[in-house]
């Protein structure tokens, strides 16, 4: 008998992982498909093929975007903000 093993299996840049969490099976393959992306162009315009250079760069770059995206929400919230002040005067 095969036990099997628990979490989501995913695969990002040629290796297997088993995620476990909360969140929904869908969403878990979705995000680690966007890494896998991500990490393959990366890799694609990068001179060297280590993996934890690629994968440390990737960080990097998904953390940028992560960060230029709350910028963003922040700058519509403040601006939304001023907006609704100047309605209720």
């Amino acid at each position: 008998m095969t036990e099997s093993k628990p979490g989501i299996k995913v695969e990002i840049f040629g290796n297997e992982y088993r995620i476990k969490g909360q969140a929904d099976a869908e969403y878990v393959k979705r995000v680690a498909a966007y890494v896998d992306e991500k990490m393959r162009q990366l890799s694609q315009m990068s001179v060297t093929g280590a993996v934890s250079k690629i994968a440390i760069l990737t960080a990097i770059n998904i953390a940028d975007e992560l960060f230029r995206e709350r910028q963003e929400r922040e700058k519509a919230m403040e601006k939304l903000s001023h907006r609704l002040e100047e309605i209720g005067e």
